[in-house]
């Protein structure tokens, strides 16, 4: 008999978890609680994993990720070369350059800005700001002296297109009659990019040539930007790098240096997050033993016939946890359906708000849109935990079962 009443037990259990009455709302109510926290954790989560991506994928794919440079500035015919850059360097790519602060003014309006010269074939080979150009790519720059490309950002607060001229001034003073004044040059405007990150509204690149020209750096360059193959193999890279450059008195900077602390915080507040909200989880969880005491009051006639049947202990233990992990089961599955539909629609939600009320919330962050990165398996994780919570808070109301005396329920029926 209880062997055949072991082949009943998920018949028996879906019975109870779906069954009408009033109890089969209290687990219902339990149920939405699971639901509810499951679909944020993973909504949270999955946005913090998109500005991980976004950090890693586009901000630290734009940006060289080692520089060294002096401010006196090294021949351009350097002996570093890309023959030098040994497995044992850390570096995957160099490029000379050289970069100056300024202001662009155009329309009446003024911007700073971060000009940099670049040689177009090596920079390709260190950034991929080409692959978000309008117009055509970065070799444009070195057919025509006095050219530049500009951040879509920036040429939207100059108000200035493909084939506008703007004023680039540097800091770097000439003396004339009229006594000091800045260095300044008319610039037409090339191309644009649009990478959807900070760079869109600083950048200005300008060919080598013409940066030596406008800096009186004819011959020379402030130094060389890499590419690691490795984004941590900084140490190595800096080693080799003051090593090559020993002749000369150097600095030399890594992207941690300027996006370190950016990439250790959304790392620390997706643990954070995960956790915080886990707990969120193990509550809605734990929810469950009330609705399934409840159960367990509601059936304790069933469960003394079932008794008295020669049901055993075991058998209404497996009953009562088989019955949480339904509930559970049913309410992480639906909590992640419905976390990861969310997830996959802000984006755009976000971007028809901001378009349509001219919002700007992300102005604060290193990107201009919302990112979610949807991982299958932080969608497994959250899925284990919410199970294994569930079969915990199922294991208590199911021992209550087992104790129930069928001698004294049925006496008073």
């Amino acid at each position: 008999m209880s062997h055949q009443f072991s082949n009943l037990t998920v018949f028996i259990a879906m019975r109870y978890a779906w069954g009408s009455g009033v109890m089969s709302y209290v687990s219902k109510l339990a149920l939405a609680g699971l639901v509810l926290s499951i679909t944020v954790l993973v909504l949270v989560i999955s946005i913090v994993n998109g500005f991980d991506r976004e950090l890693r994928e586009r901000v630290l794919a734009l940006i060289p990720h080692i520089s060294v440079s002096t401010a006196q500035g090294i021949p351009a015919d350097h002996s570093l070369s890309l023959s030098d850059l040994a497995p044992e360097s850390g570096l995957e790519s160099l490029a000379p350059y050289i970069q100056s602060t300024g202001l662009v003014a155009a329309n009446g309006n003024i911007q700073g800005i971060e000009m940099t010269g670049i040689e177009a074939a090596s920079y390709a080979r260190i950034s991929r700001v080409g692959d978000y150009l309008r117009a055509g790519t970065l070799a444009r720059l070195e057919e025509q002296n006095f050219t530049m490309i500009i951040g879509a950002k920036l040429a939207r607060q100059l108000d200035v297109g493909i084939g506008d001229d703007l004023i680039l001034m540097l800091p770097n003073t000439q003396i004339s009659v009229a006594g000091a004044v800045p260095r300044q040059r008319r610039f037409e405007v090339i191309d644009i990019f649009t990478s959807q990150s900070q760079l869109d509204g600083t950048g200005v690149f300008v060919s080598m040539h013409s940066a030596q020209l406008l800096l009186r750096m004819r011959g020379k360059i402030h130094g060389f930007q890499g590419r690691l193959t490795d984004l941590f193999a900084t140490y190595d890279a800096r080693q080799f790098l003051l090593r090559a450059m020993a002749t000369e008195r150097v600095a030399v900077r890594s992207w941690i240096s300027t996006h370190g602390n950016l990439y250790q915080a959304v790392a620390v507040q997706k643990v954070t997050m995960f956790i915080l909200f886990s707990f969120l989880v193990a509550v809605a969880a734990f929810n469950l033993i009330s609705g399934l005491m409840m159960m367990v009051e509601q059936r304790k006639s069933d469960i003394a016939v079932l008794k008295s049947m020669g049901a055993d202990n075991t058998s209404l233990l497996k009953v009562f946890c088989c019955l949480g992990l339904l509930l559970g089961g049913g309410g992480t599955l639906l909590g992640l359906g419905l976390g990861v539909s969310l997830a996959l629609f802000l984006p755009w939600l976000y971007a028809q708000l901001a378009g349509g009320f001219g919002l700007d919330l992300m102005s604060q962050y290193f990107i201009s849109y919302l990112p979610v990165d949807v991982q299958i398996g932080d969608l497994l994780t959250v899925g284990g935990i919410s199970m294994v919570l569930t079969l915990l808070a199922s294991i208590y109301p199911a021992l209550q079962a087992t104790r129930l005396l069928p001698s004294r329920i049925l006496a008073n029926e």
